[in-house]
Formats: structure tokens, sequence, C-alpha cells
């Protein structure tokens, strides 16, 4: 079983300007995500704790592991990146494989990429404006609009995480 080890970020300042205050909220929901899915066994992070629906916390964090690299690797620079977990990366070819962990997947694996995830779209963030916007045709976004979507995202998300892991040991808040 893995402990809750990660730690929030500090309060932020709230005369903090734009930039500041958009990355403390998505580094706090960043946060918050990996802290629902730290102190449960491999079992319960796989369990489909609130029916009918099948959504995980393992799933949950492939999933932001995904939308990461989607938004900052891939649609920010406008580069062509495979997926991490579904698609072509799922053994079964899973379009939703990101929700939809194969066998061998693990909490610390989905932990580990989700981490590094986040590592490399804070470096590609660093290198833009709020207002650029690099990639042209259908998903055309600013950095500023990335990071809005993310954050609703991870509350989205963090949401579930929430339900789930409350249903799974009554463990509540951030």
């Amino acid at each position: 079983m893995l402990g809750p080890t990660t730690s929030l970020p500090e309060d932020t300042d709230r005369q903090d300007g734009e930039r500041a205050t958009l990355q403390w909220f998505l580094d706090y929901f960043r946060a918050v995500l990996v802290r629902k899915a730290e102190g449960v066994t491999e079992e319960q992070a796989r369990l489909a704790a609130c029916p009918p629906s099948d959504m995980t916390l393992l799933g949950l964090v492939r999933h932001m592991a995904d939308v990461e690299r989607h938004w900052f690797g891939r649609a920010l620079p406008g580069v062509e990146l495979p997926s991490i977990y579904y698609g072509d990366a799922h053994p079964d070819g899973d379009e939703d494989g990101d929700f939809h962990p194969p066998p061998g997947a693990t909490v610390a694996e989905a932990l580990a990429t989700h981490g590094a995830e986040i590592a490399a779209a804070d470096v590609t963030a660093a290198g833009f404006e709020l207002d650029d916007v690099e990639r042209a045709g259908r998903q055309q976004a600013n950095l500023r609009w990335i990071m809005v979507h993310m954050i609703e995202e991870y509350a989205r998300h963090c949401g579930h995480a929430d339900l789930l892991r409350q249903a799974i040991d009554g463990a509540t808040g951030d």
C-alpha cells in the first residue's frame, strides 16, 4: 500500500499575477489527484466503487497522464506524440484504454508516468507566454486556455476521485 506522501503546493499569494495564479491552481489539483491515488492497494485502485460508473482511481491517474501529454505535449507545441494508454497503446486497442487499465497496470507505474508527463508539460509551458498559439488547425488554443481547461479537467476528476476514495475507504478531503 502506498502512503499519502504528496504535499500540496504552499498557499498562493492572492495578489499574484495571472500566470502564477493559473500555475498554482493547476499544481494544486495535480497534487490532489495524486493524493487520492496514494494510500490505496492495487485492488482498491482498480475498484469501480461508484456504480454504474466504471471509473477507477487507477484509470483517472492514467487518463490525466494522457491529458497532460495531449494538451502540453501535442496541442501547445504542435508535436505528434503517441498516446500512452489508449488506442494503439492499449493491449486491446481500447480507445478508452486510459480509463480501462489492463491486468498488469499498477498504481506506481501510473503515478510515475503522470509525474513524468507533468514535468514535461511544465518544461513545455515555460517556453510559452499565455497568449502564444503554436498549433494551427482544429485544436488551436493559447496557453491561457489550455491552463484553464486543465484546471477544469483536474477539478472535475478530483471530484470523481474524492467520491471513489470515500467509497473505497472513507477518506475525504484533499
